[in-house]
């Protein structure tokens, strides 16, 4: 597949904790339509890069360099009443555990209208609909049960799936995923990566997958960037990254690796 319009651009970025970098020169693009994988150990910098364009570093974290665009703004410049109003509606993000952004003691159903409402003027009835509307497109069973179900009365995957359907009902252009299958089985697993891989047939929707695991690359992404300590290491097109790595830390990572095939 051939991208054309870049929609979020890195540009020699370098971010710091309290003085110390961790993450070094890295530049890549996010393209219309595009999965990005981002692949590393623990502690690589992947999860840092993706934060850094929320503007959620966090306490002493900082782009000490470079640029990062999202259209014709320069995220880094923004002060945060903008950023704002790009999080969630423009880019969203799905945390290595979406279960937990849930509240204990309310239903899903509530939950779900609540962030709608939140983004905008939106009726009850109009904001369930668009829920539903989206959880058949998802393939989701039971959609009444889940709608009113606390989420201790769900599986993990379950509210993985549903933190994921609460960041796509903003229908963001891009949709930034931390670790998303890190805490699920397999079979879970593979239901999520599909449902990410239907996001962007359905939608368009431009995705960047944080991940330490190749399986799940090798079923979704386009394009793959390896990180170690914060540097680039590799860049290109998945195919050629996976099956024909140039350098020897992406090799090493493929060595020993079971792969998640796409259907």
């Amino acid at each position: 597949m051939e991208f054309n319009e870049a929609i979020l651009s890195y540009d020699s970025v370098d971010i710091s904790y309290n003085g110390q970098k961790v993450v070094k020169d890295v530049s890549f693009q996010l393209h219309k339509g595009e999965i990005l994988g981002l692949v590393g150990e623990s502690g690589s910098g992947k999860s840092t890069l993706i934060k850094a364009c929320m503007g959620i570093l966090g306490d002493g974290g900082m782009v000490t360099r470079g640029d990062i665009h999202f259209g014709q703004k320069n995220l880094i410049d923004l002060p945060e009443k903008e950023l704002r109003q790009i999080r969630g509606a423009d880019i969203g993000m799905i945390f290595q555990d979406a279960g937990a952004s849930l509240s204990p003691i309310r239903t899903v159903g509530d939950q779900i209208i609540e962030s709608q409402m939140a983004h905008g003027k939106i009726s009850r009835e109009k904001a369930k609909e668009n829920a539903f509307s989206l959880f058949e497109k998802l393939n989701f069973r039971e959609v009444d049960r889940v709608w009113n179900s606390y989420p201790f009365e769900l599986s993990g995957g379950m509210n993985q799936r549903v933190g994921i359907a609460i960041a796509l009902l903003m229908n963001p252009p891009i949709l930034l995923a931390d670790e998303p299958t890190s805490a699920l089985d397999v079979s879970v697993q593979r239901q999520v990566v599909e449902e990410m891989i239907r996001c962007r047939e359905l939608f368009g929707t431009s995705i960047i997958i944080v991940t330490h695991d190749i399986g799940v690359v090798s079923a979704m992404a386009d394009t793959v960037l390896v990180l170690k300590n914060g540097e680039m290491m590799e860049y290109g097109k998945a195919s050629e990254v996976l099956n024909n790595p140039q350098n020897d830390y992406t090799k090493l990572l493929l060595s020993a690796v079971p792969k998640l095939v796409r259907k």
